[in-house]
């Protein structure tokens, strides 16, 4: 398994804004086309490498 990149949850929530998904819920979802992601914040922790793992999944 190659390294995963350690993200914050703010890290990935532009990441994916960028992207193009619209925040839609104060809880941390991300929407694009049907393709849903949700980052659990918690402040200054990195997120569980799963969590990375399908956020750079949903960006491809």
């Amino acid at each position: 398994m190659p390294n995963l990149p350690q993200l914050t949850a703010q890290q990935a929530a532009s990441m994916l804004l960028q992207a193009g998904f619209v925040h839609i819920r104060s809880k941390g979802i991300y929407v694009k086309s049907n393709r849903r992601v949700v980052i659990p914040f918690h402040a200054g922790k990195t997120l569980h490498p799963k969590i990375v793992k399908q956020v750079l999944e949903a960006l491809e």
